[in-house]
């Protein structure tokens, strides 16, 4: 998977250096920060609502479709994010490093405060 994020992350890096200029992550760049901010924002939403939708039609109706949306709707915020990471210089090597140190973690549940536990 890490292969095909950095296939992806140079895909992104190429655009932003220039590119079609009809091309949507060219024109998250061109937009800037606040726009990429909002479409992670926007994408984080739609896979709430997605995954509580893949709830809601377990055990009823086959939910296949609905695991599909749940699906694409993370593939869409995963590559938000990456615009986010290529627009603030993030490389995907970081955020695999932090990853792999916090697996490498035992016992890595945090404390969390009373209003927190339910969420």
């Amino acid at each position: 998977m890490i292969d095909t994020l950095q296939n992806l992350c140079d895909v992104i890096s190429a655009r932003k250096e220039g590119g079609d200029p009809d091309s949507y992550t060219v024109y998250l760049f061109r937009e800037g920060l606040d726009k990429i901010l909002k479409k992670c924002g926007e994408e984080c939403s739609e896979v709430i609502i997605a995954a509580k939708s893949l709830q809601a039609a377990e055990g009823s109706a086959p939910s296949d479709g609905k695991a599909d949306d749940l699906k694409n709707e993370i593939c869409d915020l995963l590559y938000h994010l990456l615009v986010l990471m290529a627009d603030r210089g993030i490389p995907l090597a970081d955020i695999e490093t932090i990853l792999r140190e916090r697996a490498g973690k035992i016992g890595n549940l945090k404390t969390f405060k009373t209003t927190d536990k339910d969420s």
